[in-house]
C-alpha cells in the first residue's frame, strides 16, 4: 500500500486510492531469516491465538493451499522493517489452521521487483513441467511490481520441497497487459475444462478479469466482471469459489469476493462479495445492481437554467446547474441533465448554495451526492476564521528560527516562504513565513524545539497542516506540547497542504512551564509537517471549514451532513428527519476546500417516507468491522470445506498501530457457507472448529436478568485477555445489551445489540490506545435480525482484537483493540431497560505457541 506523496498530482476525479501492495519504489535489502519460534510472544498487544510474525510488517494473506498435511499461509511481508516496503512472501504452516509455525522468508523481493499478492497451487498433473507427477511442484502465481516502471504483471515461482525453497520462473512475467494496476491473481484448477482459472483485478477500473490456462504459463482472456457493488476505492485480492446453498450439494452457487480500499462499509478497507453463477467463462451475479429509490416529492432536481429560490455565495456554484456529459468527463450517476457541480476546471473556487427555508414534514430527505470526501467538522467556521487576540509566541516571519533549535535536515536554517519545490500549493498560513518540512521532499527528518515558556492563558492556538502521522506513531509528523518531559498535547495534519487552527485547552496546566516540539520522523507519503502562528489566548481559535458537504440546518445548526467519496460518481444518501418534524430547515451545499477533490456534486432532493440506500449500504459485506481485508480462501482443503482468512488491519492506519517489534496479524481462519437468511442467499462464517482445541478453563452462566447498567460476569471469574465466548440473549425490555470486554481503568470494548435498529455493534472508542490515528476510534455496526426472539453471539477476544459472529454467522465484525495489559474484565450491560441472558459459556484461551 502507498500513500500518495505530497508532490503527486491527483488527476481530476480519479479516486485517490490507497493501494494495497502497490506503487512504492524501495531499495532492495537482503532478506533476514524469520525469528525463531522460541520468542516469548508476551508483548503487550501480541496476539495469542491469531497468527502474527515474530517481527516486522505483515499484510495480505497469499498462496493459501493445503499440501501433504500442511496448510500453507504465505503473506505480504517486509523482511526489513515494521512498515510497508520491500514486499516479499513470508511463510507459515499449520496442521490445524490454529497452531502456526513461522518459516524462513519464502519469495524475497530483489533489485528488479517486489513480490506482491497472489496465490499458490499444487501442480499434480505437472502441467508446468516444474516437478513430476510423483513430486508435483507447488507453484506461486504472484504479481511482479517492477521497481523501475511501476508496471504490474503476473509471474511464477515454484518449489519442489513443500514450499521451503523457491525458484522464480525464467520466463516471467507470464501475463503482462502493460498496466500499473493489474494485480492479486487467485488461481485454481477448474475441473470441467481441465484447465487453470485465474481471477485477477483491474484495480482502478473496478473490474475482475478471468483467464484460462493449460500450463500456468500461457493465459487466455475469458471475461470481465464489474464495476458493480461498492466502487468507492480500488478493487483488490479477488477470490472465486463454489459453495452449496443451505448444505444442499445439488444446489451450488459461486461466490466472488472483491476487497476494496478505501470505500468499505466501516470506512477504509473492507471485503465485499457477490453471489451468482459461473459457467467456466463468465460470472453472472444474482443481483444485477439495479436500484429504484423510494418514491417521494421532488424538492429540487436542478433541471432548470438557474437555481430558482436557492441562494449562492462565493464563486463555486456559478449562476446555475451544470450539465456535463457522462463520458469522458468522469461524472456519472446524476438524474436527468442537470446537477450541482462546484468543479470549474480546478478546485480553487469556494462558496455555498442554500435552499429556501421549508417546514420538515416528511420522514426522510433523499438525494444524490458525489465529489470530494471532506466532511463537515462541528464547530468549524464557513469562511475566514481570524485568530483571537492573544500573545504571539512565534509567527515565523523572520529569516531564522531565532531561539528555536532545529536538528536534522527537515527544517533548514529558517522558515519557508510558502510552498516549496515539488509541493502542492500551501495555504491557510498567516503572513509569508511558516515551518514547512517538505524540504527536498518527504525524505528529510528532524525536530524543531521552542524555548521554554509559561502557560499563562487558557488556550494555546496554532495553525497546523501537512501529514496525518500522530505523535504516538512510529514515524510522526506532529506538533507536541511538552511539560516536565512529557507530551501532554499533540496535533498533526490531515494529509493536506492547507493549515488550519488547532486549539489546546490549558486549564489543567495553568502556570506550568512548557516547550513546543515540532517533529518530522516520517519519510513516506505526506511525511512532512506545517506550522504557523503559535499563540497564547484566553479564547480558543475555531477551525476554518474545509468541507465539501451537503448539510441540513435546523435553527441555524447543522443536524445532518453528507460528503462525497473522492469520486465522480453520485450516489444516494438520506437524512433521517423524524426528530425534526414541523421545524424550519434549509439545505446548504458547501464547498470550502481548495485542495485535491475540493469540490462537491449534488442532485435530486426528494422528500420521502423511506430512506434511499447508497451503493455502500446495498453491497454485501463479508465483514462489517474496520479490520478485515484482503480476504482469500484456501485451495485443496482435505475436508472439502472452504476456509478463509483476512488481514486484521486497515490501510487508514495500518502503518500506525502501536505494536512492536511486529506490525500486522491475520484473522482467525473461518469456515464459509451459503445460507438462506430472510429470503436471500447470504455468505456466512464461523471460526474454524479447531479453535476449540486452544480452550482452557470454562465459566458458565445461565438465566440471568441484567438490570440497567453493567455488572461483572460471573463475579469476575470469567475475566481474561484472551477469551472464547458463546452467548444467547432473549429480547426483553432493554434497548441495548451485551458484553463489555477488556475492561479496567476507564477502558472497555462494548459488544452489543441495538434492538431498535436490529444491529450488532462494536464500540472501541474507549478500548485503550485509540489516539494514534483519527480514523481508529468509532462504532461499527452490522444488521442482525433476531431468530425466534433471541440473539446468538460467538465472540473471540485476543490481546489486540475482537471478532464477533452474530446469529448463524450472517453478521460479523472484526476490530483491533489496544487495551492496557491490566484491562482484563468482562461485564454484562443493559441500557434502556432490563436484558435477559439465557446462557453464556466463556473459555480462557491458550496461546497456540504453548
Amino acid at each position: 500500500m502507498s500513500r500518495a506523496p505530497a508532490l503527486r498530482r491527483v488527476p481530476r476525479r480519479l479516486v485517490a486510492a490507497a493501494v494495497a501492495a502497490c506503487a512504492l519504489t524501495v531499495t532492495a535489502v537482503a532478506p533476514r531469516a524469520a525469528a525463531e519460534d522460541s520468542r516469548p510472544y508476551t508483548e503487550t498487544y501480541r496476539p495469542q491465538f491469531h497468527f502474527s510474525p515474530a517481527e516486522n510488517w505483515l499484510n495480505d494473506p497469499n498462496g493459501l493451499v493445503w499440501y501433504q498435511g500442511e496448510y500453507h499461509l504465505f503473506y505480504q511481508y517486509n523482511p526489513n522493517g515494521s512498515t510497508w516496503g520491500d514486499m516479499s512472501w513470508g511463510h507459515a504452516v499449520s496442521k490445524d489452521l490454529v497452531r502456526w509455525q513461522e518459516l524462513p522468508l519464502a519469495i524475497p523481493h530483489d533489485d528488479r521487483e517486489m513480490v506482491f499478492s497472489g496465490s499458490a497451487v499444487v501442480d499434480h498433473d505437472n502441467t508446468t513441467g516444474f516437478g513430476t507427477r510423483t513430486n508435483p511442484a507447488m507453484v506461486a502465481v504472484y504479481t511482479s511490481h517492477h521497481k523501475d516502471s511501476g508496471k504490474q504483471a503476473q509471474s511464477l515461482a515454484y518449489s519442489t520441497d513443500r514450499g521451503r525453497t523457491w525458484t522464480k520462473y525464467a520466463g516471467n512475467p507470464v501475463l503482462d497487459i502493460g498496466s500499473k494496476e493489474f494485480r492479486d491473481p487467485k488461481v485454481q484448477w477448474y475441473a470441467p475444462t481441465k484447465s487453470w482459472l485465474m481471477t485477477v483485478s483491474l484495480s482502478t477500473e473496478r473490474k475482475v478479469r478471468f483467464y484460462s490456462s493449460k500450463d500456468l504459463k500461457s493465459w487466455t482472456h475469458l471475461s470481465d466482471f464489474g464495476p458493480q457493488g461498492a466502487v468507492g476505492g480500488v478493487w483488490e485480492c479477488p477470490d472465486l469459489f463454489p459453495l452449496p446453498v443451505d448444505g444442499d450439494p445439488t444446489r451450488t452457487k459461486w461466490v466472488l469476493v472483491v476487497n476494496i480500499n478505501p470505500g468499505g462499509i466501516a470506512g477504509g478497507s473492507a471485503a465485499q462479495y457477490f453471489v451468482g453463477d459461473f459457467d467456466g467463462t463468465t460470472f453472472t451475479p444474482d443481483d444485477d445492481g439495479s436500484y429504484t429509490p423510494p418514491a417521494g416529492v421532488v424538492m429540487q432536481d436542478f433541471e432548470g437554467a438557474g437555481y430558482g429560490d436557492w441562494r449562492t455565495t462565493g464563486t463555486a456554484f456559478g449562476s446555475g446547474p451544470a450539465a456535463p456529459a457522462p463520458d469522458p468527463s468522469g461524472t456519472n450517476g446524476f438524474e436527468g441533465r442537470g446537477l450541482v457541480d462546484s468543479f470549474h476546471g480546478d478546485d480553487a473556487e469556494t462558496g455555498t448554495l442554500t435552499s429556501a427555508p421549508f417546514t420538515v414534514s416528511s420522514p426522510y430527505l433523499n438525494f444524490k451526492v458525489g465529489g470530494g470526501r471532506h466532511p463537515h467538522v462541528p464547530g468549524s467556521v464557513t469562511g475566514a476564521s481570524p485568530a483571537p487576540a492573544g500573545e504571539v509566541l512565534a509567527d515565523f516571519e523572520q529569516d531564522t528560527y531565532g531561539s528555536w533549535t532545529a536538528t536534522g535536515t527537515a527544517f533548514g536554517t529558517g522558515p519557508a516562504r510558502g510552498t516549496l519545490p515539488g509541493q502542492h500549493p500551501v495555504s491557510g498560513h498567516a503572513g509569508t513565513g511558516l515551518v514547512n518540512t517538505f524540504l527536498g521532499g518527504d525524505a528529510s527528518t528532524g525536530t524543531l524545539t521552542s524555548p521554554e515558556f509559561t502557560l499563562s492563558a487558557k488556550h494555546l492556538n496554532l495553525l497546523v497542516g501537512g501529514g496525518d502521522h500522530p505523535s504516538g506513531s512510529d514515524a510522526p509528523t506532529a506538533v507536541r506540547l511538552v511539560v516536565d518531559g512529557e507530551t501532554v498535547r499533540s496535533a498533526t495534519g490531515t494529509d493536506s497542504e492547507s493549515l488550519n487552527w488547532v486549539s489546546w485547552d490549558l486549564s489543567d496546566l495553568a502556570g506550568r512551564t512548557a516547550r513546543i516540539e515540532v517533529v518530522d520522523q516520517n519519510t513516506g507519503g505526506w511525511g512532512h509537517i506545517l506550522l504557523d502562528q503559535v499563540m497564547l489566548s484566553d479564547t480558543p481559535a475555531r477551525p476554518r471549514s474545509t468541507e465539501t458537504a451537503v448539510n441540513l440546518l435546523v435553527d441555524g445548526e447543522v443536524v445532518h451532513s453528507a460528503t462525497g467519496a473522492d469520486s465522480g460518481t453520485l450516489d444516494w444518501a438520506s437524512f433521517d428527519l423524524r426528530a425534526h418534524q414541523g421545524k424550519q430547515a434549509v439545505i446548504q451545499i458547501v464547498d470550502m476546500n481548495t485542495a485535491g477533490w475540493g469540490h462537491i456534486m449534488a442532485d435530486h432532493f426528494v422528500a420521502a417516507d423511506r430512506p434511499a440506500r447508497s451503493r455502500l449500504e446495498r453491497a454485501d459485506w463479508v465483514d462489517h468491522g474496520k479490520d478485515y481485508y484482503a480476504a482469500v480462501s484456501w485451495e485443496d482443503s482435505p475436508d472439502g470445506k472452504r476456509h478463509m482468512i483476512g488481514w486484521m488491519n486497515n490501510w487508514q492506519y495500518g502503518d500506525d498501530v502501536p505494536t512492536s517489534p511486529w506490525r500486522g496479524a491475520q484473522s482467525i481462519p473461518r469456515e464459509m457457507a451459503l445460507r438462506t437468511v430472510g429470503g436471500r442467499i447470504r455468505l456466512t462464517q464461523q471460526p474454524v472448529s479447531t479453535v476449540a482445541s486452544l480452550r482452557g478453563p470454562l465459566t458458565g452462566v445461565r438465566n440471568t436478568s441484567i438490570a440497567e447498567g453493567s455488572v461483572p460476569l460471573a463475579a469476575g471469574r470469567a475475566d481474561g485477555k484472551a477469551l472464547d465466548i458463546r452467548a444467547t440473549f432473549t429480547l426483553a425490555g432493554a434497548e441495548r445489551f451485551g458484553f463489555k470486554v477488556r475492561t479496567g481503568r476507564g477502558q472497555e470494548t462494548v459488544i452489543g445489540y441495538d434492538r431498535e435498529t436490529q444491529e450488532l455493534y462494536v464500540d472501541r472508542t474507549r478500548s485503550g490506545a485509540v489516539d494514534f490515528h483519527r480514523d481508529f476510534p468509532g462504532v461499527q455496526r452490522a444488521p442482525l435480525t433476531p431468530r425466534n426472539g433471541r440473539i446468538e453471539l460467538r465472540i473471540l477476544v485476543d490481546w489486540s482484537s475482537v471478532e464477533v459472529f452474530g446469529g448463524r454467522g450472517e453478521a460479523v465484525i472484526t476490530d483491533q483493540i489496544f487495551p492496557g495489559p491490566d484491562s482484563d474484565g468482562i461485564r454484562l450491560f443493559a441500557e434502556g431497560g432490563t436484558a435477559r441472558l439465557d446462557s453464556a459459556d466463556v473459555w480462557q484461551m491458550r496461546s497456540y505457541r504453548g
